[in-house]
């Protein structure tokens, strides 16, 4: 049997008038600011008129770690949403916008697969509404308007050596991670040492997923330490009076955005900090206004449950005041295969010993989210080449860990696909039965924070950092940023820092070689490992394949 490709049936689908969509959550069409035909942003007005009113259920989707073969999060999350909506229920999905970084990198696009996607496929992967851009142009203002108060008497007293506010650009770019600036002469100002991170990873991305309104937005962004004094006190953006222009480049971008699945049901795609260097999850307004809207609503957190569902829980819900009512968490026959061993060449024959021992990585995040209180459900997101005996072994092995496995055929199918994971879901959020816990409290040392995260969810035996590290960490807490959460830096491959390390290993070191304050996001960021916040391109970037085709249309996007 011949499948379409994604980008086949993406071109195929009937989109409603984005008026239509928002209709079924009862937003008005005077509420939406439409982008062409087909999305929209809705209006802060009418977001803060849903003051009051009663939330539905949040399903969280996550996954095992990623791997080659694939996993789907996303796809399973929009099937889900349209699942849902199928059995009579009144759902929306919530995800993140896509970054340019890995459209044109490795990883791909971000809006869901085969019968599960999100529309307009091709403008949610590029442009589409300017929210980076304009969270990439407030972040460097500020980046300017450090350099240009010192370049006019540093008032301030800024101790250049000590600027911590680096710019960004939304592309994989590894030449800019280490740069120094000002060079030419003293018309360009004062060389320093400086650097990029992509835009995902910028402390502006955090703060307008985190906060709340336009007022929150301000202040959040006036929190943000941008450098110190040659006595360590801190500069603020305030100090440097950023903040209120910076809101301003903010204030459309604040505005979550509608769209709609190839069913036609409604999906708020906003924010897009990734889940091994951010936080990785969508915006706090657009989840907290779907609550509002929506009888239940699904949302996704990034990469594997050891970081996107992890910061969700130990962030974004501490955060936000959230509570979900289930977790889902994606795996893939193909996935259990390669985390037993198996190479990406030879997923295609059947081998039910290596399913069995690759299902150890799955085991691992269905125990840690059962940690902090909430239900577990696994969905197999089905391939075509899964033998019944394989999804067996799955299912098997997920009802000795205490929890329940359900085939799920979204992807091919649409909804009809998605109808009994849908139930199930269903079932488990009416029940009432979470009993959500951060992982952590408040008043924890932020480096037993950090211990807690790698002990408890990587399975490590230590954590690796040395005095330089932990004195800074003790200085913050002195400052009174002892009660931030921590978001982790580290690979999405593996519970380690190594990213070759696959299931689920025991007793290694997780290595911390940084520590940055994020004041206005609101959290500490551990950086563990090698990983980095700007990313290179591979040696075959996707943007070598990506062009228009003779009809004018856009190939290798997806």
């Amino acid at each position: 049997m011949a499948f379409k490709t994604d980008i086949e049936i993406a071109r195929e689908a009937v989109k409603q008038p984005i008026q239509e969509v928002g209709a079924k959550l009862d937003i008005p069409s005077a509420d939406l600011l439409p982008f062409g035909h087909d999305k929209a942003k809705v209006s802060a007005e009418f977001i803060a008129k849903q003051k009051g009113k009663s939330d539905g259920k949040l399903i969280l989707v996550t996954a095992i770690n990623p791997t080659p073969a694939g996993e789907g999060k996303t796809t399973t999350t929009v099937g889900l949403g349209d699942g849902l909506n199928a059995i009579g229920k009144k759902a929306a999905v919530c995800i993140r916008e896509a970054s340019l970084g890995p459209c044109f990198g490795m990883k791909g696009g971000a809006a869901g697969g085969g019968y599960a996607q999100v529309v307009p496929m091709e403008e949610m992967n590029l442009h589409f509404t300017g929210d980076f851009h304009a969270i990439t142009s407030a972040h460097n203002l500020l980046s300017a308007m450090i350099d240009n108060h010192i370049y006019w008497g540093n008032e301030l007293e800024i101790d250049q050596r000590r600027v911590t506010w680096r710019r960004v650009l939304d592309m994989n770019d590894r030449a800019l991670r280490d740069v120094v600036t000002s060079l030419g002469g003293v018309s360009n100002g004062f060389p320093r040492q400086s650097g990029f991170d992509i835009t995902v990873a910028s402390e502006v991305m955090a703060i307008l997923c985190l906060a709340t309104d336009m007022d929150d937005l301000q202040q959040r962004l006036g929190d943000i330490i941008i450098g110190y004094r040659r006595d360590r006190s801190p500069v603020y953006c305030r100090d440097i009076k950023a903040d209120g222009a910076m809101a301003v480049l903010l204030q459309q971008a604040m505005q979550p955005n509608l769209v709609q699945t190839l069913e036609n049901n409604p999906a708020f795609v906003h924010g897009g900090p990734f889940a091994n260097i951010a936080h990785g999850c969508n915006s706090v307004v657009a989840t907290t206004t779907a609550l509002k809207l929506a009888d239940y609503v699904v949302t996704e957190a990034g990469f594997g449950a050891d970081l996107g569902a992890e910061k969700f829980l130990n962030i974004k819900c501490r955060k936000a005041g959230l509570a979900p009512s289930a977790v889902v968490i994606v795996a893939t026959v193909r996935a259990m295969k390669m985390n037993g061993g198996i190479t990406k060449a030879d997923l295609g024959a059947e081998n039910v010993e290596a399913v069995q021992a690759g299902c150890a990585n799955l085991g691992r995040h269905i125990e840690n989210i059962k940690s902090f209180g909430v239900p577990v459900i696994v969905a197999i997101n089905h391939f075509s080449m899964d033998t019944d005996a394989e999804v067996e072994a799955v299912k098997a092995y997920v009802a000795e860990q205490g929890a329940e496995a359900i085939l799920s055929r979204h992807w091919e199918l649409g909804s009809e696909g998605a109808k009994e994971l849908a139930t199930r879901v269903a079932e488990i959020a009416d029940a009432d039965m979470a009993n959500f816990a951060p992982l952590y409290p408040n008043e924890m040392p932020l480096f037993e924070k950090i211990e807690t995260i790698a002990k408890r969810i990587y399975r490590a035996d230590e954590v690796l950092a040395d005095k330089k590290i932990r004195d800074q960490l003790k200085q913050w807490e002195e400052q009174g940023y002892g009660h931030l959460p921590i978001c982790m830096a580290k690979t999405q491959y593996s519970f380690s820092t190594d990213p070759n390390l696959r299931g689920a290993p025991n007793g290694h070191s997780v290595p911390v070689r940084e520590v940055r304050l994020s004041a206005g996001a609101g959290f500490i960021v551990a950086i563990c490992g090698e990983i980095m916040t700007m990313p290179g391109l591979p040696r075959t970037p996707a943007a070598e394949t990506i062009m228009f085709n003779e009809d004018g249309q856009i190939e290798g996007l997806f």
